[in-house]
């Protein structure tokens, strides 16, 4: 298996994980009565760490898309290089460290860690079109 394969499959993983973790926070807060309501009534807005939380696995939602055809592609063209393998692995440890940057509300830097995780898709994507000329 390859490198970006295994990048998607750890990509999964983090995804399930902030999933997992967002939900416990806000249901910290509401309480497990809430969680296992039919949540037919307005629930309070979270608070600030569980709505960064649910921030950071919404936004993990948006990109991750974008990643997981990036690698199916290269990897169904057989287009893998070092490249892909690094764009994949940048891709991957972005999304990590930005995770609690985001939690902890640490503004710039948590920005920065996300271009680079944008990079990381598109790199890959560079990878799958160039010389397709």
């Amino acid at each position: 298996m390859g490198t970006e394969v295994q990048m998607l499959g750890w990509s999964i993983v983090l995804g399930l994980v902030q999933l997992l973790v967002a939900d416990f926070a806000v249901t910290r807060e509401r309480g497990l009565a809430w969680n296992v309501s039919a949540r037919d009534g307005e629930a309070p807005p979270p608070g600030k760490v569980a709505a960064r939380l649910l921030r950071v696995q919404a936004n993990f939602m948006e990109t991750f898309p974008f990643f997981a055809a990036a690698v199916l592609a290269v990897v169904l063209t057989q287009r893998q290089d070092g490249l892909t393998a690094l764009a994949a692995q940048v891709y991957f440890w972005a999304r990590l460290v930005y995770v609690p940057l985001y939690a902890a509300g640490i503004p710039v830097l948590r920005s920065a860690v996300w271009m680079v995780s944008l990079a990381g898709i598109v790199l890959m994507v560079w990878a799958l079109l160039r010389d397709l000329g």
